[in-house]
């Protein structure tokens, strides 16, 4: 309100609280200071409102401003989901109305001046950036810490780098509310090879807000809460010496920018593009790229998955279960609509799904494909490099998924490494099939298959021995374990 008034736009004051709005009245006797969203949006003379409210009514007000036919200059964050900000986003330009966020930082002198630095190569190119926003207060209970002072710093590395991230990883952790991160810490990862670490906190002895930009040939720190010099360039670097990197350092060297308060740059290109009818440089579009990474780091807060690992290289699509006490190590895919169950071990550069059911206490070795129409039960072990197929004639240039054939592979039942299984077949409890052979046919229950195409060579135990029946004989005993089995109609039981 300060700001808008010194510039000469302030014509509305809308406040809910009763003592905030007599003073608001005293403080700018020009402006018409109601209680009521819906009198200021009525108002003909109204062009453009300006948000500055709790972050969780962001969404409302702003949308409602839209549909008056009205401007919008959203403090941060323009809400607090990225779909709810797609909408946003999609109304204003279907409205044809001016969206912007209030990114303060990106209308600072200082990070303007850093922006060129980085633009004209004076740093040569990015290889990091570490932000610290940390003070002590103020505290929030709509959103937590990565949604109030997150905002800033995302928009500015962003900008700095140029790009999108392709890996986000965030941990927050609550001390004084349940379920509102005080402190948060986040890793960005940038497809050109620069990495970002973020630090936000309230909860901090001492207020400290520090850009750093390392490149490979200058770094600069922009330090906010310094009083007078804010931007500073470093000569330091890493320089190479028979062959080992030394460390090269040098005194820092003070950058001139130019002097104004944000605030008031900020408002002055907000109303600079209502009059002109020009996009804003934080507008909608800008803010949905900081939205996402701010969910992407609450995502990789909030473990989708309790009690399970999901090594940071892997991906798991949207609509998947996976069960406590999992674990899926490197590359591997989980694809959607896909459920693994409790206390499995998927193994490296394996992909799983879609819609492909996976039991309890199941092992999947390395470079395994479990493809759709595939069912594996508990305790299924699946040696290195299985081949499921589920097309049973399958061509390049004839679609034929709609041929799928169900395989289950049944309980405790184990496939050993390189063997082939053929689509539409069943495997039974406990059968044991040999490294490299080939399934064409059901196999019964602890039947050890071996060759190309299986064929039955043997009886196993439920612990993987070998099942020794006399010639002609219809009973036996594992020769490991000492169980008990009969031969019946051409299958093995217990007992």
């Amino acid at each position: 309100m300060r700001t808008f008034h010194a510039l000469g736009a302030l014509h509305r004051v809308v406040e809910v609280d009763e003592g905030l709005r007599r003073q608001m009245a005293l403080r700018y006797p020009g402006a018409t200071v109601t209680g009521e969203l819906a009198d200021a949006l009525a108002d003909p003379e109204v062009d453009a409102v300006a948000i500055a409210t709790p972050a969780a009514t962001h969404a409302q007000i702003v949308r409602r401003s839209l549909e008056a036919g009205k401007d919008v200059f959203v403090e941060k964050p323009l809400c607090l989901s990225l779909a709810e900000g797609e909408e946003l986003v999609r109304l204003a330009e279907a409205e044809g109305r001016i969206l912007m966020v209030g990114h303060l930082l990106r209308y600072h002198p200082a990070v303007r001046r850093l922006k060129r630095l980085v633009t004209d190569g004076e740093l040569g190119r990015i290889q990091y950036i570490t932000a610290e926003r940390v003070s002590l207060g103020r505290f929030r209970r709509e959103e937590s810490v990565l949604w109030s002072l997150g905002p800033h710093d995302v928009s500015v590395v962003l900008w700095l780098v140029g790009e999108a991230p392709v890996r986000v990883r965030g941990q927050g952790s609550a001390f004084l509310q349940p379920g509102v991160a005080d402190v948060y810490a986040a890793a960005l990862t940038f497809p050109g090879g620069a990495s970002a670490y973020l630090l936000f906190s309230w909860l901090h002895p001492f207020k400290q807000q520090r850009l750093t930009v390392v490149g490979d040939r200058r770094m600069a720190v922009f330090a906010d809460t310094e009083p007078v010099q804010k931007l500073l360039l470093f000569p330091s670097g890493a320089d190479w010496q028979d062959g080992r990197p030394v460390p090269r350092r040098g005194e820092p060297v003070p950058v001139d920018y130019q002097r104004e308060e944000p605030l008031a740059a900020e408002c002055r290109h907000f109303l600079d593009c209502v009059a002109e009818r020009r996009t804003p440089e934080t507008d909608g579009r800008e803010a949905l790229g900081v939205l996402a990474v701010l969910e992407a780091c609450q995502q990789g807060a909030q473990n989708r998955f309790p009690g399970a690992l999901v090594h940071e290289s892997s991906y798991v699509d949207d609509d998947v279960v996976i069960g406590p006490g999992t674990t899926v190590w490197h590359f591997s895919h989980i694809r959607k609509g896909s459920t693994i169950g409790p206390g499995c071990r998927i193994g490296q550069n394996v992909v799983i799904g879609p819609n492909v059911q996976v039991g309890a206490g199941v092992k999947v070795q390395n470079n395994v494909s479990v493809y759709e129409g595939v069912e594996l039960e508990d305790e299924v072990f699946c040696g290195p490099s299985v081949v499921f197929t589920n097309v049973h004639n399958p061509r390049s240039h004839t679609p034929r998924m709609h041929e799928l054939r169900r395989t289950l592979v049944k309980r405790g039942a184990t496939l050993g490494a390189n063997a082939t299984i053929v689509c539409g077949v069943t495997i039974g409890e406990h059968a044991f099939v040999g490294a490299g052979a080939v399934v064409t046919r059901d196999v019964p229950d602890h039947a050890l298959v071996l060759g190309n195409p299986g064929r039955i060579a043997g009886w196993v135990c439920r612990c993987g021995s070998r099942i020794a029946f006399g010639e002609g004989e219809e009973a036996g005993r594992c020769t490991a374990c000492g169980q008990a089995y009969r031969r019946v109609e051409g299958r093995v039981v217990r007992g």
